[in-house]
């Protein structure tokens, strides 16, 4: 195998016995398998009339192989021989590629072919630097999508997107060309990103500032952890009147925020912090875990029985929720479970404000142009992104920290939990940290960009804004090529650079957008915050 999807990548370079995030080595070649069959099946679907299943296909497994989702390989072997057959029942262009016509003999011909079709099969350094670029981002952009789909949001050009995406990494084309692709994929990525806000908002009403308490009650309850906001509200309808609490934890924060969810009286706050924190969190819980979407850690034995999985979430041996023909899932077994268990164990006390996203923002613009020109607002830093269990991730808390109380945080993502607990206090009622919910709701703090640099007649580069970005995974990358397309410069990304981008590609990077990698904390804040600030 050879993995360096993504940031904790193995010394920096790629995963080559194992993944860091423990995926094992069987599990990363089969998933560079079914993206090369999928490769192949986009390939042969731009010449066909019907494709509608071809792309909830594309979506859904390319969604299964991004970091901490699936580490089944009975799954992927499985999803495998399925995509051969869709793609096959698909018409065979001229010229085409072998992508689009390798059929493997029996399973041992399949994994045999998994051993040499990873990224290292582009043998050009650049080039793979900038196909597996594309790739990621098609990973994020399927996330995000596929939530839309499962709230009954689609858009056509978004899904024949991801198709003509696949299918141009199979073609010989020059770095202008590819870097092209990458930034289609970016101004993508913003209509994607816009459709989920759309549906999430049309769904359950716009995020309301809101309290979140972040301790524990004495009832039983059943955390969920993910970003599924579908399954969540399927939970709550099945929980409420059984004495059973329900707790979000990591990326499923911000449901507390949402007039649709945040109704139901035992959805009562938030468990413990980030995704690589659930090991010691899930353990001390006591009471059964639904994970929705990507970011399971491998659970440890002493909690792995009260772990259930739906959706895209794959690993051997845990309990799995599927959906009947009518979309509905039956979660009775985590109640019956919760009802068995002991009120989870207190990890901390207190609140925290969510659901400063768009709407919000937009409500409060006038008060925040206010506050800019009167001085009392000197910059917007976004620390947007990711968060990951590497020390050096302590570089976010502590420049959280070392801001002059006059610079606001806008944050999306997980990367908040690095200090969306700090006592950070406000300007003038508004929270210092502006969290706009999940890593998806970076979209809110693109709109809110743009609406303010419309209002004060400006680009959105000129805005009093700086960007010290974290990344971990490929929803990041997608974040990162929309902000790119918008044509935002001068990000500050960290903790390390994309092992994927080659020194080649990340002078292009640097010449075209000013890309830099964080460095430490003092350095930063000189660069970042000018003089006036």
């Amino acid at each position: 195998m050879f993995c360096f999807q993504c940031e904790e990548t193995a010394g920096g370079k790629g995963c080559t016995k194992g993944g860091v995030c423990g995926k094992p080595a069987e599990v990363a070649e089969l998933q560079d398998l079914l993206i090369y069959v999928l490769k192949g099946m986009a390939c042969r679907s731009l010449a066909a009339e019907q494709y509608r299943q071809v792309e909830d296909f594309i979506a859904d497994s390319l969604f299964s192989t991004i970091t901490n989702v699936n580490f089944d390989a009975e799954h992927f072997s499985a999803k495998i021989w399925e995509a051969l057959d869709l793609r096959d029942s698909l018409p065979l262009p001229k010229d085409a590629p072998e992508a689009a016509t390798w059929r493997p003999a029996d399973e041992r011909d399949l994994t045999a072919k998994a051993r040499t079709e990873g990224v290292l099969a582009s043998e050009d350094e650049d080039v793979r630097s900038l196909r597996e670029l594309l790739i990621y981002g098609l990973k994020g952009m399927a996330a995000y999508y596929s939530h839309a789909r499962a709230l009954g949001f689609e858009d056509p050009a978004i899904a024949e997107f991801m198709r003509k995406g696949l299918a141009s990494t199979l073609e010989d084309l020059d770095a202008d060309a590819m870097v092209g692709w990458a930034l289609e994929c970016g101004r993508a990525g913003v209509e994607t990103m816009a459709l989920l806000d759309k549906a999430n908002t049309s769904t359950y009403g716009d995020p309301e500032p809101s309290t979140v308490s972040i301790g524990v009650r004495e009832r039983p309850g059943i955390l969920v952890s993910g970003h599924d906001l579908k399954d969540l509200e399927m939970l709550l309808q099945q929980t409420e009147g059984t004495g059973v609490d329900v707790y979000t934890h990591g990326e499923m924060l911000p449901c507390n925020a949402y007039p649709g969810l945040k109704r139901y009286e035992h959805l009562v706050g938030n468990y413990g912090g980030s995704w690589w924190q659930q090991k010691e969190e899930f353990e001390s819980f006591n009471g059964p875990v639904l994970l929705t979407t990507n970011c399971l850690v491998p659970p440890e034995d002493s909690y792995a029985d009260r772990i259930f999985m739906t959706g895209a979430v794959g690993f051997p041996g845990l309990k799995r929720i599927e959906a009947d023909a009518d979309g509905r899932k039956d979660f009775s077994p985590l109640v019956e479970m919760a009802l068995r268990s002991d009120p989870p164990r207190p990890l901390e006390e207190g609140e925290m404000t969510i659901g400063l996203a768009r709407k919000a923002l937009a409500d409060n613009a006038g008060r925040l142009l206010e506050l800019v020109s009167e001085g009392r607002i000197k910059r917007f830093m976004v620390m947007a992104g990711c968060d990951g269990r590497r020390k050096e991730r302590e570089y976010y808390t502590e420049f959280a920290k070392a801001l002059p109380d006059d610079v606001m945080i806008l944050t999306a993502g997980c990367a908040k939990y690095r200090y969306n607990k700090l006592s950070l206090g406000d300007i003038d009622g508004i929270p210092r940290v502006v969290d706009a919910g999940q890593c998806n709701d970076s979209y809110s703090l693109v709109a809110t960009a743009m609406a303010l640099a419309e209002e004060l007649g400006v680009d959105v580069d000129e805005l009093p804004i700086s960007y010290n970005i974290a990344w971990y995974e490929q929803k990041a990358v997608l974040v990162l090529l929309a902000l790119l397309s918008l044509g935002i410069k001068d990000i500050t990304l960290g903790p390390r650079l994309p092992a994927f981008v080659s020194p080649g590609i990340l002078d292009v990077l640097v010449e075209k957008f000013n890309i830099r990698k964080n460095t430490d904390v003092e350095q930063d804040l000189r660069l970042l915050l000018p003089e006036e600030a």
